[in-house]
């Protein structure tokens, strides 16, 4: 273990990468909403500086916390003086970030040996794009990538357009990655990018969706903190914008579109992970999305990816009340989340975002939604909890094999019901 510690110490020093050596990651269960109130007062107190992976809402729902070595004993402290009931997911954090770097590593290895992209390992920013690289020009008869703008730290944002030609066709959008830290999202992104490129010809339902509609993919929305969960902080999830006043840095992209913004569920401190920023779409990530779509104005759904727990969503997020379209998002949500189900027995939860987690204003498919693209969808990935952001590598294409036979479903729907 001594050893373990050292190496955990040295690797990290060498990178500059945070370190989290005796953070645990704490799942609690709360009985009542007074239980609830009472992790929300922990949550408040920022000397714990305590990382909620979820969020205290309601008392249906698990909340799942990492806690720094020196606020541990504390923190359980706390919950058993008040019969909150709790258990360890994650003993040591940096012994899972080991097992991580390590299997990344090794990957590395054999992809040079091999001179092939590995969709079954964690991928650096550039490997990445290298790839886009790679299937625009393998697939060149359908796809091609486009610059749609270029993050606050001056990273391009590239877009894979998938189309068999035409003008301004009726168009999917999918993004992933917007939180930084959920890393089974950009990479079943760049798993699906080569998905789409290699069925169109060979499986009828792509064939027939690409032969009608174009399909816009970014796999990477958030480029600035992906790096920096490479380089500094695993656990990073928001932008790495200044932040005027405040030695805290980054913003929520997901608290920063133009819906609701500011309300419910997003914060106004920039120290916390969810807070929304100065001002709407103040982020130059969500500005470039919004502009792109506004500009393309054919968009007919918009898909989004995140991690984790297993979850398909619809709007509404910043309210409560029910979309007009309640019905049939509701229905095409279910009939997705069996066809994910039928490969390898994964359920999904199905609801607008208020019903299924909480409130939280400001989010990428309320705005889509309300911009007029009726099929607005969120998907939570893999898994439940067991490693929550740090899913294990052997995990990605089952879960990106999975999720795509849900957002196949979607597309389905969409090219067969135009509006």
């Amino acid at each position: 273990m001594k050893l373990i510690l050292i190496f955990s110490a040295l690797f990290g020093a060498s990178l500059c990468l945070e370190t989290f050596i005796g953070h645990q990651v704490l799942r609690i269960e709360t009985r009542n909403e007074e239980e609830v109130r009472k992790l929300q007062l922990l949550e408040s107190l920022e000397h714990l500086e305590l990382d909620f992976w979820i969020s205290p809402s309601t008392p249906a729902l698990p909340v799942d916390v990492r806690i720094p070595a020196n606020s541990v004993q504390a923190v359980k402290a706390f919950l058993e003086s008040h019969g909150i009931k709790y258990s360890i997911l994650i003993e040591d954090l940096q012994v899972v970030l080991d097992q991580e770097k390590q299997d990344m590593a090794y990957s590395q290895q054999r992809e040079r040996s091999s001179n092939s992209f590995n969709y079954g390992t964690y991928h650096s920013l550039d490997s990445i794009y290298a790839e886009l690289d790679h299937l625009a020009s393998e697939y060149s008869n359908i796809v091609s990538k486009l610059q749609i703008g270029e993050s606050y730290e001056k990273r391009p944002l590239y877009v894979l357009k998938f189309s068999t030609g035409g003008n301004n066709r009726p168009a999917i959008w999918i993004d992933a990655g917007i939180h930084s830290r959920e890393w089974v999202t950009q990479a079943s992104a760049i798993w699906m990018a080569k998905k789409i490129a290699s069925d169109y010809g060979k499986d009828p339902s792509i064939t027939s969706l690409l032969n009608k509609m174009d399909i816009f993919l970014l796999t990477v929305t958030n480029p600035d903190g992906y790096v920096f969960t490479h380089t500094t902080n695993r656990m990073w999830r928001k932008t790495r914008s200044k932040n005027q006043g405040s030695r805290c840095v980054g913003v929520d992209p997901n608290r920063n579109w133009d819906a609701g913004f500011g309300g419910p569920g997003a914060s106004n401190n920039p120290c916390s992970d969810s807070y929304h920023g100065p001002s709407a779409n103040s982020e130059v990530e969500v500005k470039s999305v919004v502009d792109f779509i506004k500009n393309h104005g054919n968009i007919r759904a918009f898909l989004t990816l995140h991690s984790y727990s297993q979850l398909l969503m619809y709007p509404y997020g910043y309210k409560c009340t029910e979309p007009a379209d309640h019905a049939e998002l509701d229905a095409l949500g279910r009939a997705a989340a069996r066809s994910i189900q039928s490969l390898y027995g994964t359920t999904f939860t199905v609801g607008s975002i208020c019903n299924t987690i909480y409130q939280a204003s400001g989010g990428s498919i309320d705005w889509s939604y309300d911009y007029g693209i009726k099929y607005s969808f969120a998907f939570e990935l893999r898994d439940t909890g067991r490693y929550g952001f740090l899913l294990p590598a052997n995990q990605i294409i089952p879960a990106a094999e999975e999720t795509w036979l849900g957002l196949k479903k979607i597309l389905e729907h969409v090219r067969d019901n135009p509006y």
